[in-house]
């Protein structure tokens, strides 16, 4: 099956404009899983799952795992899996989110994950996540919410008052990032559950909101994902780490035969360590392997693997020094395995051999990172899934400028062919 890359770089801008947080994410690969013909099910419903059968479940709104049955069991010819994140860095709100001032009003956030945070200044951003309110009938619902306009911004301090800005200027988070909502006079009694029941009203008219009782909502920055450059070798966008993972591993599913039992889940909460109920330390995948697998699940996990797709630090012309220098990877010449044999990453030698060999057979590029020996190494999905289940596992990821930041770029290239290798992989007769 050939590839076009133009309607994957297409396709992949409106899904990550449609992907502003976790929920979100996970709500828009849901849409597209099912419209693809695979069933949702439930965790708390009983499943019969049938062979040659594709299959879709989320946990918490923020987690999803898709897989196809396959025509073989998987204990006999093990389950080719991918692994990725929902979640990014961002600025969250705190439950009492207004901060009223009279120069202006403001929201208290709170730091999610290890963002980089200059870069959230001067942008105009907007805001989402999931609302949980009290219907008219009294009943406790959730619902997403995205403002999909600018909102609020975080301006800077002018040069004029802080002549060390270019030299010396560090950023408290509790004092300099809550952002600007809007100016209120002094008599208005405007709460913010208010501002929220008044958008909801507007985004989806059918809900009927009697109070709300909570939020998890995320800033993001409102400037849509874009193709950059004279020739548009490059991807500029919010969230590429790691939602373009998501993206790939998700048209790799849909478009593989579905002949071989294959898998994907995308985690929440790999930004803060993955301990939760459906983080990649939680137990949401080794659940759904078991329902799936039973008493074959030991004998499948032993012919299986995963390969955890989370992006890597590209060479930045600028800090070309940051790399060692014959593990550099460049952006657009190919997936980059990474290395760590102090197991921040989970690849190991036969792993990397697989993915190097299926990328031969289709003449695909890719390259290998491994972080300078004085310099500390970061880790992802991999090296959990490959304790949690004992599974053979491969770290890669694409090259990537600017990671955590509020705009990321990648190239053009990479993701699609890390999406004919994925695809090959979930196809494959024999996995290992």
């Amino acid at each position: 099956m050939t590839v076009n890359a133009s309607v994957i770089n297409e396709e992949l801008l409106p899904f990550l404009q449609q992907s502003p947080t976790p929920v979100h994410a996970t709500a828009t690969m849901l849409k597209r899983l099912v419209a693809a013909g695979f069933e949702q099910l439930h965790e708390e419903d009983v499943w019969q799952l049938q062979p040659d059968k594709a299959y879709v479940v989320t946990r918490n709104e923020s987690s999803i795992i898709a897989f196809t049955t396959g025509r073989g069991d998987p204990a006999e010819t093990g389950i080719a899996m991918a692994g990725a994140h929902t979640d990014s860095p961002c600025l969250k709100l705190k439950p009492n989110a207004i901060k009223p001032h009279k120069a202006a009003t403001q929201f208290a956030v709170e730091i999610y994950g290890g963002a980089l945070l200059a870069p959230w200044f001067d942008r105009d951003l907007s805001l989402a996540g999931r609302v949980t309110y009290v219907d008219e009938s009294g009943s406790v619902k959730d619902t997403l919410i995205d403002f999909r306009k600018a909102v609020a911004y975080i301006p800077s301090l002018a040069i004029h008052l802080d002549r060390e800005a270019n030299s010396n200027r560090t950023v408290n988070p509790q004092t300099d990032l809550p952002p600007v909502l809007m100016q209120v006079p002094e008599d208005d009694t405007t709460r913010f559950t208010d501002l929220l029941t008044d958008q909801l009203a507007t985004e989806a008219p059918g809900v009927r909101v009697r109070k709300i009782l909570g939020y998890e909502l995320g800033f993001y920055d409102a400037q849509p994902a874009s193709l950059v450059g004279l020739r548009e070798d490059f991807i500029a966008s919010a969230r590429l780490d790691n939602l373009l993972s998501c993206y790939i591993g998700l048209q790799a599913l849909i478009e593989s035969s579905g002949d071989e039992p294959a898998l994907l889940v995308c985690n929440d909460h790999e930004e803060v360590g993955s301990m939760s109920a459906e983080g990649a330390q939680g137990p949401f995948l080794s659940a759904v392997l078991d329902r799936w697998c039973g008493t074959g699940r030991a004998r499948a996990i032993a012919r299986s693997m995963m390969i955890s797709a989370d992006n890597a630090h590209g060479v930045h012309p600028n800090y070309m020094d940051r790399h060692d220098e014959n593990h550099g990877p460049l952006l657009n010449q190919g997936p980059v395995i990474k290395v760590n044999h102090n197991q921040r990453y989970a690849t190991n030698s036969r792993s990397a051999a697989l993915y190097r060999h299926i990328s031969d057979e289709l003449d695909l590029p890719y390259q290998t990172f491994v972080v300078r020996s004085d310099m500390g190494c970061g880790s992802t999905i991999g090296p959990l899934t490959a304790g949690n289940l004992g599974v053979t596992t491969l770290d890669i990821g694409v090259p990537q400028f600017g990671m955590h930041s509020i705009r990321e770029m990648a190239g053009t290239r990479d993701g699609v062919t890390l999406f004919r290798v994925l695809r090959e992989f979930m196809q494959r007769e024999e996995v290992l």
